[in-house]
């Protein structure tokens, strides 16, 4: 029964511990009362309260803007790269001399598509033929797209960057 009874020091250092721990505890419902917006009332019963809805309205927050951000930054990139296409369809020679097959080929245009919600954005390039942009502006019209912008620079001597942006029409 000795064993059950506390020495006066270590009863105490029992009740200065305990005092520090409600100290800390109020200390920490303090804190979470001061960024808990709208409380109405300070007890610590409707401090953790207000709190959990609070937290509980932060996380469906979270879920909204989560889709929300989902929605708006679903892009779909196409990128074509072909460095050389066959000039016409009936370029099948057996020819195996470098200047025909040369003559035979042309370089294919890069083509990068990029879409957001309903704007699009493409940038082609391509070779510097006459008529070349005419060409292009159409086919993107053909597409049920609305031109908002478009811009062409000259790249080296031989070859255009055209840089369309466009919305989708209904």
């Amino acid at each position: 029964m000795a064993a059950a009874t506390r020495s006066p020091s270590h009863a105490q250092d029992h009740i200065l511990a305990e005092r520090k721990r409600r100290e800390k505890l109020s200390q920490r419902f303090i804190a979470l009362s001061s960024i808990v917006p709208g409380l109405k009332k300070m007890d610590k019963a409707s401090v953790l309260g207000d709190a959990i809805k609070y937290v509980k309205h932060l996380q469906e927050k979270i879920k909204q803007l989560e889709e929300q951000t989902k929605k708006r930054t679903v892009e779909s990139v196409v990128l074509v790269k072909r460095y050389h296409l066959p000039a016409d369809d009936d370029s099948n020679s057996s020819s195996n001399d470098d200047d025909d097959s040369k003559s035979n080929v042309e370089k294919a245009p890069e083509i990068e598509a990029r879409a957001s919600e309903r704007d699009v954005m493409i940038r082609i390039h391509c070779e510097k033929q006459p008529g070349v942009l005419a060409k292009v502006l159409t086919e993107v019209e053909s597409l049920h797209l609305s031109i908002v912008n478009s811009s062409v620079m000259p790249f080296g001597n031989s070859t255009l960057d055209i840089t369309i942006v466009a919305q989708v029409t209904n």
